[in-house]
């Protein structure tokens, strides 16, 4: 399908990777690895032709189609989301146009028995028949169900992409690929901005692809679940095996020391011969065995090791003054989307010195909150920031918090003050900019080299509270850890926004989740929060939810008819309530006109049999409530 031969790449003379090779076959699930900068978003660009190599082939069969799911992608604006998923049946849509046409000259037209409309008549059915074969009367419904898959809801059809999220835009993107029947399908993250019944649903569907499938991911789970081979990129080379990413490593580990024991073993061989060599030099009868030694020497291929790349970021979250006790306090804190309640009667206590998990499905409100502590978002309800309290704040939208036309360098020293302009160089060093790389323009970066970027940025500004939300999307394995490290180390109040267990562990001594508009909270970490919620992560929770519900919607006819009851019987309950409460104050009224004027209430003569009228009534009323009374009790 693509057979990749003797392709390499350098920038500023160094190759990011040389004479790689390989190639890709239907059926193929490659998760494609390596640390942030290795070269992962370049191969993705020189196989779907977006970028050319230095040297070196992308060879392709005859009218391969390649889909390509970059991380950052332009919209045009004024298209719904249907409008725009739609844009994925170009010559569909092309022919759509065409039978609009010739539909329209068919209505005009009466001269019913010229040659002209007579070929009218010919190209309708033939394009009818061309449009047939594409899908064209499936296409919508396709659409529908991907989109649903990918978490639309069938109200969000007709809205303006504008109105959505960069990660519900980037939803709609692979929407388009996946409907496209690309032979080949390149995705760079493709689980960032999804929840986990969407990349339940991915998996699904990528598991199926009769194509090939080419992914860039750092969530283990998911290259675990849908890949069946791993090409990792580093120093230069590729290492590729026909498995998925947990049992590549393993393999990897276990060829790695293979390696360093056979090279311990000729090692030893090879001092060995040196030894005999020195010791025949030194006579005579033996310097024609020497030279053969020697030669014999010179032809033994010295086995390598694989070099790992060991270079990561150092990295250091300094306090800036000591704030009060109270960092923010929250009292019936609410938030809403037009007529959507994101958040309502919300009341949360932040004190200095902790560190808090936000967690829950995507839309439940934890990036809204976050937005609203750090002065993003207006809201209802109260909100205040306790004293000497500094906030610094990382999006989950990182990258458009940068000006992709800026170097880093440019980017670093406009966020700098005067106290530490001069240290802008050192920062970046230590977030593995060096040298000439500063001068990269922020456009071309990763994902990865973004965050790392705006890591560094940050560092620039005083905090004593970090709001971080999903930092750790694009950064690859040894970057997390590092950040995890630096977060366990940091002094000040953290609150973090994240769906990576892992990455959770052991880092937050708080937990609140969110759902329907509330907050739920957990006195212990992670761990504890999944043992609160009997589950062993985060997609067992969010899979429980949609049982859960789909357990509501599939209840037997009984069980609503046992509803229905419920509910006649407390409407009949209230009803009489009412009449109780009625008759009671109207007995009132009657004992008090006794009390105050006795003589002339009971000269009316139908007072009594209103009097007792209303008595009678009361008892009736009152059998009534008990007999209903029992019958709700046996009901729950």
């Amino acid at each position: 399908m693509l057979n990749i031969h003797n392709l390499s790449v350098s920038f500023g003379g160094e190759y990011l990777f040389e004479e790689i090779a390989f190639r890709l076959n239907s059926g193929d699930r490659v998760g494609l690895i390596g640390k942030n900068g290795a070269g992962k978003s370049t191969l993705l660009k020189l196989l779907s032709k977006e970028m050319k190599p230095d040297s070196g082939t992308i060879a392709a069969d005859k009218e391969v189609k390649i889909g390509f799911l970059k991380q950052d992608i332009d919209f045009n604006l004024g298209k719904t989301v249907l409008n725009e998923t739609y844009e994925a049946f170009e010559e569909i849509k092309t022919l759509e146009l065409k039978l609009e046409g010739i539909n329209t000259q068919l209505a005009e037209r009466t001269d019913y028995e010229s040659e002209g409309y007579n070929q009218l008549m010919i190209d309708l059915n033939e394009v009818s028949h061309h449009y047939e074969i594409l899908g064209g009367y499936n296409y919508q419904g396709e659409t529908e169900k991907v989109l649903q898959g990918l978490g639309f809801k069938r109200e969000d059809f007709d809205k303006l992409t504008e109105t959505f999220s960069g990660g519900w835009r980037m939803r709609i993107e692979l929407a388009k690929l996946l409907l496209q029947k690309n032979d080949v399908l390149l995705l760079d993250e493709p689980t960032n901005h999804l929840d986990i019944e969407s990349i339940i649903w991915l998996e699904q569907f990528l598991r199926n692809y009769s194509g090939a499938v080419v992914i860039v991911s750092h969530d283990k789970m998911f290259l675990d679940n849908v890949t069946n081979r791993t090409i990792e990129i580093s120093l230069g080379r590729i290492y590729d095996y026909n498995k998925p990413y947990s049992k590549y490593l393993t393999l990897r580990a276990e060829i790695k020391e293979q390696q360093l024991n056979a090279q311990k073993n000729q090692e030893k061989q090879i001092q060995q011969t040196e030894k005999l060599i020195e010791k025949f030099r030194a006579k005579a009868t033996k310097a024609s065995m020497a030279q053969s030694l020697i030669k014999k020497l010179d032809k033994i291929d010295r086995i390598e090791v694989d070099e790992d790349d060991n270079s990561v970021m150092n990295l250091r979250f300094p306090v800036s003054i000591t704030p009060g006790k109270v960092v923010a306090e929250l009292e019936r804190l609410a938030k809403s989307y037009s007529e959507k309640h994101v958040l309502t009667g919300i009341d949360l206590l932040v004190e200095r010195g902790s560190k808090t998990a936000f967690v829950g499905q995507n839309g439940q409100g934890k990036t809204t909150l976050a937005k609203i502590m750090v002065g993003e978002l207006d809201y209802t309800g109260t909100f205040r920031l306790g004293h000497n309290v500094q906030i610094g704040y990382f999006a989950q939208n990182q990258a458009e918090y940068l000006d992709g036309d800026k170097t880093i360098l440019d980017t670093m020293i406009d966020a700098a003050n005067e106290g530490n302009r001069s240290k802008v160089r050192d920062i970046l060093g230590s977030f593995l900019f060096r040298g000439d790389d500063v001068d990269k323009y922020v456009k071309v970066l990763s994902g990865g080299e973004r965050n790392r970027l705006a890591l560094a940025k940050m560092l620039l500004q005083p905090f004593n509270v970090l709001v971080m939300d999903e930092p750790t999307n694009h950064l690859d394995i040894k970057s997390k850890n590092v950040l995890k490290q630096a977060l366990q180390r940091f002094e000040g109040t953290l609150i973090l926004v994240s769906h990576d267990r892992d990455f959770l562990q052991g880092l937050t001594d708080k937990v609140y989740e969110f759902k329907d508009g509330q907050i739920k909270e957990y006195l212990g970490d992670i761990d504890f929060y999944l043992e609160q919620r009997n589950a062993a992560n985060f997609r067992k929770i969010e899979l429980k939810e949609k049982v859960d519900a789909k357990k509501k919607l599939d209840k037997p006819a009984n069980e609503y008819e046992k509803q229905k009851r419920q509910k006649s019987l407390k409407n009949k309950l209230s009803g009489i309530e009412k009449k109780i409460t009625g008759l009671e104050s109207e007995i009132a009224e009657f004992d008090h006109a006794l009390l105050m004027d006795y003589d002339n209430t009971v000269a009316d003569p139908g007072f009594f049999d209103k009097y007792n009228g209303a008595k009678k009534q009361l008892d009736a009323f009152m059998k009534d409530w008990e007999k209903i009374s029992v019958q709700v009790e046996n009901e729950q």
